[in-house]
């Protein structure tokens, strides 16, 4: 009997903390403990975000081919059916990778050209290889040593887009940069 008391005595302190109303305790300034520890979150929010930025902007200084925002960003160049002529668009972004392995003259690229499917295996092959020296030539003009490059052809044999359509076999006409290390 004593522990159902016990028992009873505990649930009725319970219930009866249940329905106390508790408000946020105010400081002298009428601020509630939550308001301030809000406005230490957002200010620490804004500090971290800000650290955050300055890391991002400062991140990229030296490391040019990690820059999404650099030219150098973009390593796949395309071509016109039965074509190795590269645009004038890919030849502004061509001479920027020039510019770099110029300055960085122990960095070395692999130029890969392919083609679609159509065409035979050997001639698909060769035209990857023109594709590949047309970008090879590019760069060889504006300064990059011959020793920097190396050009393979895979013709239609690593094709990115497996259907056979215009949009697959555009993606599929292409000359890929590698660079060593990447």
């Amino acid at each position: 009997m004593l522990t159902g008391f016990k028992y009873l005595l505990i649930a009725t302190f319970i219930v009866s903390l249940s329905g106390c109303k508790f408000g946020p305790v105010k400081d002298r300034d009428g601020v509630t403990d939550t308001e301030q520890q809000q406005a230490l979150t957002d200010a620490e929010k804004a500090a971290e975000d800000q650290r955050y930025a300055a890391d991002m902007a400062s991140s990229f200084a030296g490391k040019a081919l990690d820059d999404p925002n650099s030219p150098l960003s973009k390593r796949v160049f395309y071509f016109g059916m039965d074509s190795s002529q590269i645009s004038t668009e890919d030849r502004e972004v061509i001479a920027a990778h020039a510019g770099y392995l110029a300055q960085n003259p122990g960095v070395s690229i692999v130029l890969e050209g392919h083609a679609d499917e159509r065409g035979t295996r050997e001639y698909n092959i060769a035209l990857g290889e023109r594709r590949a020296k047309a970008v090879l030539q590019l760069l060889l003009i504006q300064g990059v040593s011959s020793n920097q490059v190396q050009v393979i052809s895979f013709g239609e044999e690593r094709p990115v887009a497996l259907d056979h359509d215009e949009a697959s076999w555009r993606l599929n006409r292409r000359v890929e940069i590698l660079y060593s290390g990447y």
